[in-house]
C-alpha cells in the first residue's frame, strides 16, 4: 500500500478550488475523478505515474513550473513515480 499525499486547500469561492498537492516518493492521491475542468501547475518537477481505467498506465514528467489543463470526467490515480518529493497545484474551475 502506497501513502497518500497531503492535499491542502489554499482557496474555495463560487468559481474555483485551489489545492497543492505535495508528495513523498512513492506517494498517491488514490482514485478519483474530477467533477470541473482543471489545471496544473508545478512548483517542482513531477514524475508522475498515471494509473487509468481498466488498468492502463503512463508515465509523463510535468517540469517545474509548467501547466497543463483537462477537462472534467478525468478518472485517474496520480503516483510520485520519482526518487524526491514533488508538487503542484491544481486549480478546478466551477
Amino acid at each position: 500500500m502506497r501513502p497518500t499525499c497531503v492535499a491542502t486547500q489554499m482557496v474555495e469561492d463560487a468559481r474555483v478550488v485551489v489545492t497543492r498537492f505535495d508528495f513523498k516518493p512513492g506517494a498517491e492521491t488514490g482514485w478519483h475523478r474530477h467533477d470541473h475542468d482543471y489545471v496544473i501547475t508545478a512548483i517542482t518537477d513531477c514524475p508522475m505515474l498515471i494509473e487509468e481505467p481498466g488498468g492502463g498506465q503512463r508515465r509523463v514528467l510535468v517540469a517545474a513550473g509548467t501547466a497543463y489543463r483537462r477537462d472534467r470526467g478525468v478518472e485517474h490515480n496520480v503516483v510520485n513515480d520519482g526518487a524526491v518529493a514533488m508538487s503542484f497545484v491544481e486549480v478546478e474551475l466551477k
